[in-house]
């Protein structure tokens, strides 16, 4: 029987964060490196990028990075290509990239629309469709972990955001993660999805400025989520000390979604 050290040891493990430049990806890509992970990250920017490879590499973490933007479907075979070349194989896949769009509904432009779908959800089918083909089902081995929203599980508060196309991929993520589980429990691959709350990040610096005050006297913890919030949450459900929870969204929210 191992040790709750070793259940939740990522050593000999490998794997991409997208949108692992900043924020959030950055954060879940520190918390396997700091398991042993060997990790992929990639982002739009590759400045954005550079940072955040010295950054981990600073803290002993084997990392390198791929500058692609996975919003365009041509793009995505090439970069699981590349990845595999680098690291032979995907133990984990944390699809982390996103983006969002503030409008009102009755004005929400169609290629702001798009933007959000392709980004959001058409480009993580792709990515995690080819990294299973690739490496997880022949190897009958893989952890996919999608972020979704609290914003995927319920509307926005009247007056607040403008956020329709936001909410409703998050919600197609949530589902999209279920539905995997179902599909893919026959391969050894789970795949689970967090649910981060209100985190400072580059995509909420806005309501946050506008409304942070209001939002954290609004959670039952009175607190946004910080920089080490989600780390316990991504090592779980990549390490075997997740390996039998499957289709399962985790709120890291402070308990928002619970009130």
């Amino acid at each position: 029987m191992r040790t709750t050290q070793e259940l939740f040891s990522l050593k000999g493990k490998t794997a991409i964060v997208t949108g692992g430049s900043r924020g959030l990806g950055l954060q879940m890509a520190q918390a396997l490196g700091e398991q042993g992970a060997r990790l992929v990250i990639s982002a739009r920017k590759q400045d954005e990028l550079d940072e955040a490879v010295a950054h981990l590499q600073q803290r002993g973490i084997d990392v390198s990075a791929i500058a692609v933007d996975l919003g365009h479907q041509e793009q995505v075979q090439p970069f699981v290509d590349e990845a595999m070349r680098r690291l032979g194989q995907v133990d984990i896949l944390v699809n982390n990239a996103g983006t969002s769009w503030g409008a009102p509904a009755e004005d929400y432009p169609l290629d702001a629309w798009d933007k959000v779908m392709d980004l959001n959800v058409r480009s993580m089918f792709l990515l995690t469709q080819a990294v299973g083909k690739a490496s997880m089902i022949p190897r009958r081995f893989g952890r996919v972990i999608n972020i979704s929203s609290i914003a995927g599980l319920a509307g926005n508060p009247p007056g607040t955001m403008q956020t329709l196309a936001y909410n409703t991929s998050k919600g197609a993520v949530v589902n999209f993660t279920r539905t995997l589980a179902g599909e893919w429990g026959r391969y050894c691959i789970t795949v689970n999805s967090i649910a981060p709350g209100f985190f400072p990040s580059k995509m909420t610096k806005g309501v946050l400025s506008a409304m942070g005050d209001e939002l954290a006297r609004e959670a039952p913890l009175g607190r946004l989520g910080d920089d080490e919030d989600l780390k316990g949450a991504v090592v779980l459900f990549a390490s075997d000390a997740g390996k039998h929870i499957t289709g399962q969204i985790l709120a890291v929210d402070g308990g928002v979604s619970a009130v």
